[in-house]
């Protein structure tokens, strides 16, 4: 029996992908018998590039269900079963790298139809499914699509079969993949770290922290770091001796966390977060007719900005749903990261009154509107969250635009005044990357309760 599919996958860092739709069809070798098809919530964003090639986006995932949610059918449907992929050990390694998230033991035998192909219909050009498909007649709808990819590698993996009627090739071709058993010492550094949001600390056998991470399951976190064959990883399961950590309730105060305990211990292999998180600021100017622009360019952090993006494309997004929501027309000067050069780019939203057709004065309350409300400059504010208990409320504190800290407090205990309010917050460092990640965070959250510290009475 084998079980016959394909994985789209959000793309990203080895061994970091998530999958986004998945398609088995289990076959008889004569007919399929069973069948599963489903997008998948990733819990993490699709590559660019994924998005152009398969179609799938995140906005099309939000509903679909996370991989524990599937996991009991996949292991069902593929039991007993071969699995057959065109590139097995790309489909195999995912599907085991979802499972190790989980902490369950998937294993299963392979079969790869490119290998079968280059040994039992030698002579194509290429051997990637959509070419040799093309070339063998087999019809294929779908391409880059889980179940499109899956039933062409039906139909192939038939031809295959009748190519080799005794099976001595395909016998040959099965390959398995035992899993590298973790050592001891991992295993009970993963059960020594909660299920919960937090920041984690690795420490060598000397108690210097050689790493810190923050996530919302530190222990599902820390296991991708201990099943990980890429070389910083392993150069980390080779040195780590002990794990610490702090629980924080809120992936804000997480992110601040690290931020800052890396600063400060400037852990070997966290050298890529050493360096500053954000790549594009948003800036604003007055052209010679009074007209109020919006424009990106290049961070600098001598320069005052309105807010900050990672990248050009999160700004571009961005600036398409602010010109959206305050209905601007705006001839934008944008600037990517990636080649240090500036373009022009025209988003027009406004219904019939915008630049050259209203008033400066009149189009640029608008602008004025959205800058009062995003500028990060001079802002006081409050953001509430959950706590690291459901008796406890986060809160992180900033004043004329600058981070002064966090705190956690009881339900019961009154935020009516701003000495009450700072008695609570433990003082942390104001810097660009903390006011980046509070920008960004704030963006993202919809439903965050912020509180302007004007409405807690002094």
């Amino acid at each position: 029996m084998y079980a016959i599919l394909d994985i789209e996958t959000t793309g990203g860092k080895y061994n970091e992908e998530g999958i986004t739709e998945i398609a088995i069809y289990k076959f008889d070798g004569h007919q399929v018998v069973d069948q599963f098809i489903t997008l998948v919530n990733p819990e993490r964003p699709i590559q660019a590039f994924v998005v152009g090639l398969t179609g799938i986006n995140n906005g099309m995932l939000t509903d679909a269900p996370k991989f524990h949610e599937i996991a009991k059918r996949i292991i069902e449907i593929t039991e007993g079963c071969i699995i057959v992929a065109h590139n097995a050990q790309f489909d195999y390694r995912i599907l085991s790298l979802e499972f190790d998230r989980l902490g369950y033991p998937f294993e299963r035998t392979t079969l790869c139809s490119v290998e079968l192909s280059q040994e039992l219909l030698p002579g194509h050009d290429s051997y990637s499914l959509g070419k040799l498909t093309k070339a063998l007649g087999i019809a294929m709808s779908n391409r880059h699509r889980a179940d499109g990819d899956a039933i062409a590698t039906v139909k192939l993996f038939k031809l295959l079969l009748e190519k080799d009627p005794e099976k001595t090739i395909i016998t040959k071709a099965i390959r398995s993949f035992p899993k590298k058993h973790m050592d001891t010492k991992l295993k009970d550094l993963i059960r020594s770290v909660p299920s919960e949001t937090g920041v984690y600390f690795m420490h060598n056998v000397n108690g210097t922290i050689i790493y810190i991470g923050k996530s919302k399951n530190m222990k599902k976190r820390l296991t991708q770091h201990f099943t990980n064959d890429n070389r910083k990883s392993k150069q980390i399961q080779d040195q780590v001796e002990t794990v610490t950590y702090q629980t924080t309730g809120t992936e804000l105060i997480a992110l601040l966390k690290e931020n800052e305990e890396i600063k400060r211990h400037k852990p070997k292999f966290n050298r890529a977060l050493r360096r500053t998180k954000f790549k594009v600021q948003l800036t604003h100017y007055t052209d010679s007719e009074g007209y109020i622009h919006l424009k990106t360019e290049r961070a600098d952090g001598r320069k005052e900005s309105i807010t900050t993006y990672s990248n050009s494309m999160s700004a571009k997004a961005n600036l398409e749903r602010i010109i959206d929501s305050y209905d601007l027309c705006q001839n934008m000067t944008m600037y990517n990261e990636k080649s240090g050069n500036c373009f022009n780019y025209t988003i027009k939203k406004c219904n019939g009154a915008c630049i050259g057709e209203e008033s400066p004065e009149s189009y640029n309350q608008r602008v004025q509107a959205f800058l009062d409300k995003h500028s990060y400059k001079n802002k006081s504010m409050v953001i509430v969250e959950r706590g690291r208990s459901s008796i406890e409320r986060s809160v992180v504190l900033v004043e004329d635009g600058v981070f002064v800290g966090i705190g956690y407090y009881k339900p019961d205990f009154q935020l009516n005044d701003l000495e009450t309010l700072k008695s609570i917050i433990t003082p942390m460092e104001d810097n660009r990357d903390a006011r980046h990640i509070i920008q960004s965070y704030c963006r993202s959250r919809k439903r965050l309760k912020i509180i302007p510290l004007d409405q807690i009475t002094n």
